[in-house]
């Protein structure tokens, strides 16, 4: 029988909130419900913005709250030649290419394509990628890749879903149980790496939850449309998807989603204006 294993994968660009605290202890408690183990992972892949120093806090503030987990604590940013094989793969499959337009670029070269008010955004809120870069000859991406010019590498959304050729679907647990049936074509030409990071957030995620063998993907619900990206990858890599649950988000008195930034909530303000682990449960209901 295979033993369940759940995660709980923040980024290390800031303190924690009472949004993580949520999510980290119900990863916990439906991972002692089930019996199963409990990973943390830390998605450091932005060197920019992710510190040691940070993640050292998280792990400081995660204790503090009563959250334990396996070690060692899988790093991102160790493992980018995984991600460079896996980009490998889509490119060797043709299903990915180098896209170098900037985002004021994509603006501009939307409004050329008489797009203006009316281009598709994606669910985050983004003009999805025009067609421009698709239509390159090999000969012409290779002399820009030469001369230096930044680039990203973004998936073809039209070839990756003929090769698939099928509907897709994943297992929400809450409530019931229910098949969701996968839309995503919605991202358009999604970014999977870049020049200079041989990987995404789609990707790592992605590679990292098939070699940790991760059963249940338990996060908030802001990552549900993404899952139609996972999906989608998972499929071309033949990975056998996880269940998934994503939990109500902890908002703020404006009803806003909170931020890394906000320090009225972040988990180290609390601990020191005296607040207690036990009124920190609490606060978020667990």
């Amino acid at each position: 029988m295979t033993v369940p294993v759940f995660r709980f994968a923040p980024s290390p660009n800031g303190h924690l909130h009472l949004g993580h605290a949520y999510s980290a202890l119900l990863n916990q408690q439906m991972a002692r419900d089930a019996g199963g183990r409990l990973l943390l992972r830390m998605e450091d892949i932005d060197r920019e913005r992710c510190t040691p120093e940070l993640e050292q806090t998280m792990q400081e503030d995660l204790h503090w709250i009563g959250f334990d987990w396996e070690k060692p604590v899988r790093r991102q940013s160790e493992h980018f030649p995984v991600y460079s094989e896996a980009l490998d793969r889509l490119i060797d499959m043709e299903l990915v290419y180098p896209a170098f337009l900037s985002r004021g670029e994509i603006k501009h070269e939307i409004e050329n394509l008489g797009g203006n008010g009316g281009w598709p955004r994606d669910p985050d809120g983004a003009l999805l990628y025009p067609p421009t870069d698709r239509q390159l000859s090999n000969a012409e991406r290779e002399r820009r890749i030469g001369e230096g010019q930044p680039f990203s590498w973004r998936l073809n959304m039209d070839r990756a879903l003929e090769h698939i050729g099928e509907p897709l679907f994943w297992t929400e647990l809450a409530p019931e149980n229910r098949a969701v049936e996968t839309a995503p074509r919605v991202w358009g030409d999604v970014i999977i790496a870049r020049k200079d990071m041989p990987t995404s957030y789609h990707l790592s995620v992605v590679i990292d939850d098939a070699l940790q063998g991760i059963t249940h993907v338990v996060r908030g619900k802001d990552l549900f449309e993404a899952t139609s990206v996972h999906r989608l990858l998972q499929r071309l890599f033949d990975i056998e998807p996880p269940l998934y649950h994503h939990h109500a988000l902890i908002l703020d008195h404006d009803g806003e989603k909170l931020s890394k930034s906000r320090k009225d909530t972040a988990l180290r303000s609390l601990r020191q204006e005296g607040v207690t682990c036990q009124e920190i449960h609490a606060m978020i209901g667990l």
